[in-house]
């Protein structure tokens, strides 16, 4: 029984952490932001201004920037930690890795995520989503962008011991981020058509639940390699 409160503490201190720095280190935290509205902003100038074609591509441009968005700032996730020995650190410590690797990748979500999703009210009324469906849509992001998080956590542990690795951690985790953005952008478009978008949902939140279970494991093991 008293293994448990030692863990919480763990997974607590390395959140906090992570946040504290995250703050202190504001461009972490603009970069991703800035970038998710400029590229929201882009496509009416690139595509269509008229307001029918918006509102059925919105959806899925606020998806794909957020998509991009958050891969931006993934190689932040373990690199300050694995070039200041902090990583090592962390490896030879007596927490189990995989829950320290749940608080980091949690505080990740807060800083790059969660910004995004609060933002998106503002871009999915400059893109015609009809206001009674911003709701649907910041749900969708609320539960799609941390799942986003924990898998791209695997393949930044897979190449944080690699020089230039953005370029391959890219080729990692775009085909897994595939089915997630496919199920995130087709809520907002069921719903604007009409129908009931529960059943995006159920995959959408199961997309969730496998990837905070498995990714720890799995970053953590790929961490080991990296580090070793």
């Amino acid at each position: 029984m008293s293994i448990q409160p030692g863990l919480a503490k763990g997974f607590f201190a390395l959140l906090h952490r992570d946040l504290v720095l995250g703050i202190r280190h504001r461009h972490e935290l603009l970069n991703p932001l800035l970038f998710f509205v400029i590229v929201v902003t882009l496509f009416p100038l690139g595509i269509t201004p008229e307001a029918s074609i918006l509102k059925a591509i919105g959806p899925g441009v606020i998806w794909i920037a957020a998509l991009l968005a958050t891969m931006l700032g993934l190689d932040h996730l373990f690199r300050a930690d694995f070039d200041d020995g902090s990583l090592e650190q962390m490896l030879l410590s007596t927490q189990p890795i995989p829950i320290l690797v749940l608080g980091k990748v949690l505080a990740h979500w807060c800083i790059t995520g969660l910004p995004l999703v609060l933002v998106s009210p503002l871009l999915a009324i400059f893109l015609n989503i009809p206001p009674d469906l911003i709701p649907t849509l910041m749900l969708s992001l609320i539960i799609g962008t941390p799942t986003l998080s924990f898998i791209g956590a695997i393949g930044v542990g897979l190449t944080v011991g690699l020089r230039g690795g953005g370029m391959l951690l890219s080729l990692l985790v775009l085909p897994l981020y595939v089915p997630v953005l496919i199920f995130g952008a087709s809520i907002v478009q069921t719903a604007i058509g009409g129908m009931n978008p529960a059943g995006q949902f159920y995959v959408l939140g199961a997309l969730l639940v496998f990837s905070m279970t498995l990714s720890p494991l799995a970053t953590a093991a790929a961490l080991r390699i990296a580090v070793h």
